[in-house]
């Protein structure tokens, strides 16, 4: 815009403007002992929305509890966010693991049981239960999500730690990264590389491998550092194990 106006002579120069400075990114996370403890002391339905979250990295309030029972389709085995529903506007289509398929089949069992109760037609994934509000949309569940923190012994956590959980999965189980940002629905790489988290056992692990104590990697113990000469190439380097000749 300043561009514009100094070309059309509004201004004389463009003005110099100090950027603020990007604020780091958070860095809270789940390990799976922790996600398991956590989820076991939530109600039964609240164990399917944190599930989706910590598997596809779906924003729980804007995303998973605003889905409806027409997004689930078990016989194809799919999940899926309308246009409008999802942050980028996008529509977005995921592939149940066999565990969110068994839990979506209870939770449409816990829907059909709830609507003989009320009476009424519940589009909802997840409504109210229970309570004066029951049957219709929740849009949280802040109370409950402290509580079982709190007594997982993980107090402070953040219902979006399963965002960043959910990227870091993605990236150690080697899923490409334009299908893995399919899943989670990030737009861009570069807000999505915010979100795959390195963390201490990260670290660990790239040692291990270099080390060559992991399946499929080979440590190079006493590497022959002589130069390259067709007699330790073609003889005595390969006939001596755990000896490379230096490249």
């Amino acid at each position: 815009m300043f561009r514009l106006a100094v070309k059309r002579g509004t201004l004389t120069a463009v003005p110099s403007m100090e950027m603020l400075k990007e604020a780091p990114a958070r860095s809270g996370f789940f390990e799976p002992a922790q996600y398991e403890t956590v989820r076991r002391r939530l109600p039964s339905d609240l164990r399917v929305a944190v599930t989706i979250a910590y598997t596809f990295g779906w924003r729980i309030k804007s995303e998973v509890l605003s889905l409806e029972r027409r997004h689930v389709d078990l016989d194809a085995g799919t999940l899926r966010l309308d246009a409008g529903m999802a942050k980028n506007d996008e529509p977005r289509v995921v592939y149940l693991t066999p565990e969110l398929k068994s839990l979506l089949t209870e939770q449409l069992a816990r829907l059909d049981a709830l609507a003989r109760r009320t009476g009424r037609i519940i589009p909802w994934l997840f409504p109210h239960l229970t309570g004066r509000l029951v049957g219709t949309k929740r849009c949280g569940f802040a109370r409950a999500w402290r509580t079982a923190c709190r007594r997982a012994g993980v107090p402070g956590r953040l219902l979006h730690d399963f965002r960043r959980t959910a990227v870091r999965n993605l990236e150690r189980a080697s899923v490409p990264r334009a299908v893995a940002m399919k899943l989670t629905g990030h737009k861009t790489e570069s807000v999505y590389r915010r979100y795959a988290i390195v963390n201490d056992q990260d670290l660990r692990e790239a040692t291990l491998r270099l080390a060559g104590t992991i399946s499929g990697t080979m440590a190079f113990q006493g590497l022959d550092t002589r130069p390259v000469t067709p007699q330790n190439v073609s003889g005595e380097a390969l006939a001596q194990p755990g000896r490379a000749p230096a490249f």
